[in-house]
C-alpha cells in the first residue's frame, strides 16, 4: 500500500491540534459533524508528546481467557508493515471491562521498531513511564496492572474503537482533545479548510479582545 499523502501533508497534520483538524474537515462537508471521531472515553495519556498522526493498522484482542484460537502476533507485525508509516496500532478489545493490557514496555518497543508512532485502542495499557520515554503515545480506555490473557484475535479487519469504525490505511488524527479519522479528500488540502476557519476566528477573538468591541460588531463577524 502506497502512502495517499506527501511527507508535507502528513508533517502539517503533525502541527496542527485535533480541535482544528475537526474544524477544517467541516469545511468540506464529507460528513456529518456528529460523526468521524472516537468518543470521550479514549484518552491520550501523554499529551506532552503531541498529536498522533499515521495509517491505522487494525486488530481485534481479548484478554478474559486464554484464547485457544488466538491469531499469531507475527501475523499482527506483518500487516503493520504493509501500511504506510507512520502507523498507528488500532486495536478493538471485545472486553467491557479492559481487564488485560496487550500494551506495555515490550509491545511499544517491538511496534515502535516496526515504525508505528502509537496506540489507539478501547482496551487498557500498563508500563506508562516505559512508553512515555520511548515516545510511543497512548490513547486507551484504562490503564491496567495486568495483561492478564491478552491475546490477538483476529488482524487487519475493519474494527471499531470508541464509536468510530476504522479500517486498515485509515488516517488519524489524535491529542488530549481525542481522535478523528481525517478523511482522504480533506487531507489533502486540510491546510486550505484550517486557514479559512482560523482567519474567520481570529477575527473575533480580535475583536473579542479590543477596546472597541460591541455587540452589533460581534454580530457582523459571527452572524
Amino acid at each position: 500500500m502506497d502512502a495517499p499523502l506527501s511527507q508535507q501533508q502528513m508533517e502539517y497534520l503533525q502541527s496542527i491540534d485535533s480541535p482544528t483538524v475537526a474544524n477544517a474537515i467541516e469545511t468540506f462537508d464529507l460528513r456529518s459533524r456528529a460523526e468521524g471521531f472516537m468518543s470521550a472515553d479514549i484518552h491520550g495519556l501523554f499529551p506532552e508528546l503531541g498529536p498522533v498522526v499515521g495509517y491505522a493498522a487494525t486488530a481485534v484482542i481479548s484478554a478474559k481467557g486464554p484464547g485457544g484460537a488466538a491469531a499469531p502476533r507475527s501475523e499482527l507485525w506483518e500487516h503493520v508493515l504493509s501500511i504506510p508509516e507512520p502507523r498507528v496500532v488500532v486495536l478493538q478489545d471485545l472486553d467491557d471491562s479492559a481487564l488485560g493490557a496487550f500494551w506495555g514496555e515490550v509491545q511499544s518497543n517491538i511496534f515502535r521498531a516496526l515504525g508505528c508512532v502509537g496506540t489507539i485502542t478501547n482496551g487498557s495499557v500498563r508500563d506508562l513511564a516505559e512508553a512515555r520515554a520511548l515516545g510511543f503515545k497512548f490513547f486507551a480506555k484504562a490503564v491496567s496492572v495486568s495483561h492478564a490473557y491478552v491475546h490477538v484475535v483476529s488482524v487487519g479487519g475493519t474494527v471499531t474503537v470508541g464509536g468510530l469504525a476504522v479500517s486498515p490505511g485509515d488516517i488519524l488524527h489524535g491529542d488530549q482533545h481525542g481522535v478523528t479519522n481525517v478523511p482522504l479528500e480533506a487531507a489533502r488540502d486540510l491546510k486550505r479548510g484550517a486557514d479559512s476557519v482560523l482567519e474567520r476566528e481570529q477575527k473575533i477573538i480580535e475583536l473579542c479582545q479590543s477596546p472597541g468591541f460591541t455587540v452589533a460588531k460581534l454580530k457582523e463577524l459571527a452572524g
